[in-house]
């Protein structure tokens, strides 16, 4: 299908089977992107509890670094769909044209933060000189090497705004597949390769993200789009990148909000665990469970790449009916993936748990923990659903505010005021703070539907 014929559909095409062709394909890629980091943590896992607690330290500035890729793509993203929908072409083209520009200059400044600040990062949470090295050892390399990361999401996200979701999927596949091959041989250098520990890991990681890059341009350049990126007599525009921000900054400061909470919890955890056997495996159960949760949330992400052109093309267009058609559909299957996820965190803990070399304690620990936070999947599932819907119409604010209120102002408050009497029922903060980010979103959502929706029922003619 050419990205013309996506583009039409989004306006035309039967609401259910146009969801299913536009999420499918990014559902498959974050159901593997999912699969890649299980399978990752379990090969770091078998070198020892040192170094699956030194990823996970390292996880949350890792986050910040991927969230400015997605937050910053997401933004052009909104951008573009919006502007096809109202059949603006040109600044299209300019908004796809300054995406591929800011994801450089975005890794130049990720380059710096690698280089002088992932060991002092590391150390504000351990003293242990083998976690400490292996931290410091992963974070230069993944963020300094970060290039391909930044391009590849970008790619992905201008294409998935025209419609085009099988590239995009092909594109993280790629990935994927590429760094789960190499994890062994580059981990505990098998057959010709030499043993790199998590040296190996985070080279496996940033090789799969430039072939991802490259795949992504070559498609880019020789392939016919809906869009064309061009440098000839580009000027970057301040107004452009103004448009793009409005929606890629909250998204960012939601992505990087998931990284503060990870890092605030290992804090509370530091600080209120009985003994340092107690805090590092509560670590690392809080490492596992966010590695395994991705592969409950992933498939609702790509729910959400799938719909969300199709809300910002219909928005844009004033086919208000088709967009609240996509938005209760979303919800739905949402709930529907959540759910299903719920019910595998409640009876299937102990069996994850083990996939990751879990000793005694940390499978004591880790059963209830991951019993307890998973009441809050259900939830979740509309509340990301709104979000996308804020961004996709270009309120990507409200998003922001949400986030912000469930893993700040909420959740790690809550988290705090707990641990206080125990770490045990501390995890209950993560279904207080979504059911409030619930209540809030319904909020919004009508707030939005009475001030805003409600003048632009009159389609736009062509």
């Amino acid at each position: 299908m050419s990205d013309e014929r996506a583009m039409n559909k989004m306006g035309t095409k039967a609401m259910f089977p146009l969801v299913m062709s536009m999420s499918l394909p990014a559902m498959f890629s974050m159901l593997i992107q999912a699969l890649y980091n299980i399978v990752d943590s379990i090969f770091v896992s078998q070198l020892g509890s040192n170094a699956l607690n030194a990823v996970s330290l390292a996880y949350p500035l890792q986050m910040v670094m991927i969230s400015f890729a997605i937050g910053t793509a997401v933004g052009v993203n909104s951008l573009i769909a919006r502007r096809l929908g109202a059949k603006r072409f040109d600044e299209a083209n300019s908004a796809a044209t300054h995406g591929v520009v800011i994801a450089i200059f975005t890794w130049l400044v990720f380059v710096v933060i690698g280089i002088f600040f992932a060991g002092p990062f590391i150390s504000l949470f351990t003293d242990n000189q083998t976690i400490l090295t292996y931290g410091t050892q992963y974070l230069n390399i993944v963020l300094t090497a970060s290039l391909g990361c930044m391009i590849s999401i970008m790619g992905e996200k201008t294409l998935q705004s025209t419609g085009n979701m099988i590239i995009p999927m092909l594109t993280q596949l790629l990935g994927a597949v590429i760094n789960i091959v190499l994890d062994p041989f580059l981990i505990h250098g098998y057959w010709i390769f030499p043993r790199l520990e998590v040296v190996g890991a985070a080279l496996a990681t940033v090789i799969a993200q430039f072939c991802s890059m490259l795949f992504i341009v070559i498609i880019l350049i020789t392939k016919k789009h809906e869009i064309k990126i061009s440098f000839k007599k580009f000027r970057v525009k301040l107004s452009v990148l103004k448009q793009i921000y409005v929606v890629g900054f909250p998204a960012i400061i939601m992505q990087c909000i998931g990284s503060v909470m990870v890092s605030g919890i290992n804090a509370i955890i530091s600080v209120f665990a009985s003994s340092v056997a107690i805090k590092e495996a509560y670590i690392n159960v809080f490492g596992i469970y966010f590695k395994l949760q991705s592969f409950v949330f992933m498939p609702v992400f790509g729910l959400s790449q799938g719909t969300s052109p199709i809300i910002g093309y219909n928005y844009g267009a004033r086919n208000m009916k088709r967009m609240y058609s996509a938005l209760k559909l979303a919800l739905l299957i949402a709930a529907v993936i959540m759910t299903l996820g719920f019910i595998l965190f409640q009876f299937g803990s102990p069996l994850l748990l083990s996939l990751f070399e879990a000793n005694e304690l940390t499978v004591k620990l880790g059963v209830p923990a991951f019993k307890i936070i998973s009441l809050c999947f259900v939830p979740a599932a509309v509340g990301i659903t709104f979000s996308t819907l804020f961004q996709a119409v270009g309120k990507g604010m409200r998003s922001m505010l949400m986030s912000i209120m469930r893993q700040l102002l909420v959740l790690l408050p809550v988290a705090f005021l707990l641990a206080q009497y125990s770490l045990e029922i501390m995890w209950y903060s993560f279904p207080i703070a979504e059911a409030v980010a619930l209540v809030t979103a319904i909020l919004f959502f009508v707030n939005l539907l009475k001030k805003d929706f409600k003048r632009l029922e009159t389609p736009l003619v062509d």
